[in-house]
C-alpha cells in the first residue's frame, strides 16, 4: 500500500523558516517527479514547486521563487521543501504528490493522492 506522509509544518512569524518533509512508503518514487502543493482556506490548490525524478531540475511558482528550495533524497524516498522568509500569504495546508514536471500540477499515478498534509501558519 502506497502511503505518503508530510511533516514539518508549524506556526512561525513572518521572516522565519520551516523545512517540510515528505516520505513515501510502499513504493519507491525514484522514477517520479514529485512536488509540493498548497491550499489555503477558500482558495484552490496551487502548485508550489516540483523536482524531476533525478533531482537535477526544479521549478517554482513565482510567489515562492527565491525563498523556497525543493530537494529530494531518493535513497530515503523523501522530498523536502526548505521555506525561508515566510510570509503570511504562505499560510496553507501543504501536500506532496507526484508532479507533471515541468508543469506545477499533480500527475496521475500511485503518488497522486498525497498524504494528510502539514499545516503552515505564518503570523505577521
Amino acid at each position: 500500500q502506497v502511503q505518503v506522509v508530510e511533516s514539518g509544518g508549524g506556526l512561525v512569524q513572518a521572516g522565519e523558516s520551516l523545512r517540510l518533509s515528505c516520505t513515501a512508503s510502499g513504493l519507491s518514487f525514484v522514477n517520479y517527479a514529485m512536488g509540493w502543493f498548497r491550499q489555503a482556506p477558500g482558495k484552490e490548490r496551487e502548485g508550489v514547486s516540483c523536482i524531476s525524478w533525478s533531482g537535477g531540475s526544479r521549478v517554482y511558482a513565482d510567489a515562492v521563487k527565491g525563498r523556497f528550495t525543493i530537494s529530494r533524497n531518493n535513497a530515503k524516498n523523501t522530498v523536502y521543501l526548505q521555506m525561508d522568509s515566510l510570509q503570511p500569504e504562505d499560510t496553507a495546508m501543504y501536500y506532496c504528490a507526484s508532479c507533471a514536471f515541468p508543469q506545477l500540477r499533480v500527475a496521475n499515478g500511485p503518488f497522486s493522492m498525497g498524504g494528510q498534509g502539514t499545516q503552515v501558519t505564518v503570523s505577521s
